[in-house]
């Protein structure tokens, strides 16, 4: 099925809000989306955004979406991390992941970054596979790691003392 690949505007936040509460329940963490309406609209399509989204469309429905933003390498240069790519449950199987996962490819080349990377949870085989089979390799040595800002908190509070 082709679907309508574009770049999002402010108007498709409330469909990049629920496709990320859909992504997050089927990563088994529905209650850690906590990003809200004017979240999406500020940081995506503000006076400063801070991440680019493509979405697929049919019959203008947002059905998926691609979700990246600039990062830099010190050992490559420019470079777009991927942070999710997902498409609805009902449209799932259809060829629309492909073609999103295709147009962020397209794009970041066009724009001349040096490399683009994406987290897979380890057990979704079936994405390891597909990403393993469009020439991505997958670093299964790399453990990733994150501080939240209470954690982050916390941290700064200790050293301070």
């Amino acid at each position: 099925m082709k679907a309508n690949i574009r770049f999002a505007e402010v108007s498709d936040s409330s469909a990049i809000l629920e496709l990320i509460r859909e992504l997050a329940a089927f990563e088994k963490e529905p209650d850690s989306a906590k990003l809200t309406l004017t979240d999406i609209e500020k940081y995506g399509f503000g006076e400063q955004p801070l991440f680019q989204c493509l979405v697929a469309e049919l019959n203008q429905k947002v059905v998926g979406m691609a979700l990246y933003y600039p990062r830099f390498s010190t050992w490559k240069g420019p470079t777009f991390h991927l942070e999710d790519l997902i498409v609805s449950e009902a449209y799932k199987g259809q060829g629309i992941g492909t073609q999103l996962y295709s147009k962020f490819i397209q794009s970041a080349y066009e724009k001349g970054v040096e490399r683009i990377d994406w987290n897979v949870l380890d057990w979704n085989k079936p994405a390891v596979d597909f990403y393993e089979k469009s020439g991505a390799t997958v670093l299964y040595e790399w453990c990733t790691v994150q501080m939240h800002r209470s954690e982050m908190e916390a941290y700064i509070k200790n050293i301070q003392k």
